[in-house]
């Protein structure tokens, strides 16, 4: 599998005369072509910072970040970069800049010099892909905020990335909007292919990840399969971080004495486990 992101022994330094701040102490991490990639962490953690690393928004203080062989410290690519590499950000409103949902989505492709004829085809497949062809005539301020994520991140994919990185994309949404994004950012990846890197605080969100990464005061502190991470509950609560709640009711369960398998990671699975105790 083709490599999409590599990040090789990356330090960001914040620091200034009053005190020293490492944000990202020596990190190095590849992410391949077509991965779902969750990286969780408590706040300070250094996740947000290395999201923005990986298209450009910063530059390491030393070490490297290359984007399909492409390195962000080099200015001539920087464009080029961010149109492999998209992001979609916390708060939808400050990705919107239009009034009307179709003259959003549009922006992006005619900063590129995209033809009219293909912008209007984009903008009708990027509203297809995120399931809100309806809205394509409507003011986005009128929306609900899993909507206006969702025309946010029609808006990335109208430019044609082949990565996104989501910086915590459902942290201001109710559930149902969280429910919605959530399964957009499945279907990019499994129907269109597109490479994903999602930032978030919520565990469930992690759960059908090609992979999980930790973070901890600027480090990766954990990595591997969803099971793999989420199995290790006392070291996930060391961290100050929650696991997925079935996960968490299967421990608990554990210590009273039931056998049950430790990387439990769904409802369907508990039930069968359970109906499967004699």
């Amino acid at each position: 599998m083709l490599k999409m992101i590599e990040v090789d022994k990356v330090t960001y330094d914040y620091s200034n005369n009053e005190q020293e701040v490492i944000a990202l102490n020596d990190i190095t991490l590849e992410v391949k072509q077509g991965e779902f990639v969750v990286i969780i962490g408590h706040n300070g953690s250094g996740k947000s910072t290395l999201a923005k690393h990986l298209n450009a928004l910063l530059l390491p203080t030393e070490g490297d970040v290359s984007v399909k062989g492409l390195n962000t410290k080099d200015e001539d690519k920087i464009w080029e970069i961010r149109q492999i590499a998209g992001m979609v950000f916390q708060n939808p409103d400050n990705q919107i800049v239009a009034t009307i949902v179709e003259e959003d989505i549009a922006f992006g492709p005619e900063n590129l010099g995209i033809k009219p004829s293909e912008i209007i085809e984009r903008v009708s497949d990027s509203l297809k892909t995120v399931d809100m062809e309806e809205f394509r005539h409507k003011a986005p301020h009128l929306l609900s905020g899993g909507q206006k994520q969702r025309i946010a991140i029609a808006g990335v994919i109208a430019m044609r990335p082949n990565c996104i990185i989501f910086d915590e994309p459902t942290a201001m949404l109710d559930p149902s909007g969280r429910k919605e994004v959530i399964k957009t950012i499945k279907k990019l990846n499994k129907e269109e292919q597109i490479t994903i890197i999602h930032i978030t605080h919520f565990m469930e969100e992690a759960v059908d990840a090609d992979r999980v990464i930790v973070m901890e005061a600027g480090d990766i502190v954990l990595e591997g399969a969803p099971r793999e991470v989420f199995s290790q509950v006392e070291r996930l609560k060391e961290l100050g971080l929650d696991v997925p709640q079935v996960t968490e009711l299967a421990h608990q369960l554990i210590q009273e004495g039931i056998d049950l398998p430790h990387d439990i990671l769904t409802v369907d699975e508990m039930v069968m486990n359970l109906c499967q105790l004699k």
